[in-house]
């Protein structure tokens, strides 16, 4: 018996390195420019301009960072108009007792997402890409509150980014002044429409996040389209 064979060679699409897991993602700025045209609620607002006396320290625009690299090129903090309008109110609450917010992180590019999961590679202290995170939509926060004459930080659990049992809301082995810090910025932050995660005491998440698209915009870029 003869025998022939045949080779049928199929065209395997490859995976996007910018977005493996093939989301829906605006990565354009013209994209973005027709979101905000469309509704002027999901433009992301400059933090520092939006917020009288806000703090910034974004560890992810320096080397001191889980990744040990400089993730961002500028020292800015963005959040959609809707998030930023919210924590201008917490702001002003904080102030009446002589306090402010510091800001860590904001919103948060997509292949900034990408970068910290091969670093962490842990669901509970960064977003696995194949979904993104809350802070690619621009409707996450990390923060914590200062003293605005002093510039000092109130006592919490631990630093920004410490990943352990001591970071989680339920962790109580700690002295009564830190747990009343901690309960404070719960407390002023539900108030104003944000929602706590169980893993991270300084991450915030806007009511109703899930509305809003995942961006993949630099800093440099939303530059372009809002000066």
């Amino acid at each position: 018996m003869l025998w022939t064979s045949a080779f049928l060679f199929v065209s395997v699409p490859q995976a996007n390195p910018k977005n493996p897991h093939n989301l829906p993602i605006v990565n354009t700025t013209k994209e973005y420019l027709n979101l905000v045209k469309k509704d002027s609620s999901r433009v992301l607002a400059d933090l520092e301009k939006f917020i009288p006396g806000i703090v910034l320290d974004v560890r992810y625009a320096t080397t001191n960072n889980i990744t040990k690299t400089v993730l961002y090129k500028q020292q800015r903090a963005f959040l959609l108009k809707p998030a930023a309008e919210k924590l201008k109110k917490v702001q002003e609450e904080l102030a009446e007792e002589g306090l402010g917010l510091k800001i860590f992180d904001g919103y948060r590019p997509y292949a900034v997402t990408l970068l910290l999961w091969d670093a962490v590679r842990d669901d509970r202290y960064a977003a696995s890409p194949d979904k993104g995170s809350r802070h690619n939509r621009g409707c996450a926060v990390d923060l914590t509150i200062v003293n605005l004459k002093t510039g000092t930080e109130l006592e919490m659990p631990t630093p920004y980014d410490d990943f352990t049992e001591k970071a989680h809301l339920n962790y109580m082995k700690l002295p009564k002044q830190v747990l009343q810090n901690r309960e404070k910025l719960i407390n002023v932050m539900r108030k104003h429409g944000f929602e706590t995660i169980t893993s991270e005491w300084w991450h915030y998440d806007l009511k109703g996040w899930s509305a809003y698209p995942l961006l993949d915009l630099s800093f440099e870029e939303l530059d372009t389209v809002h000066n």
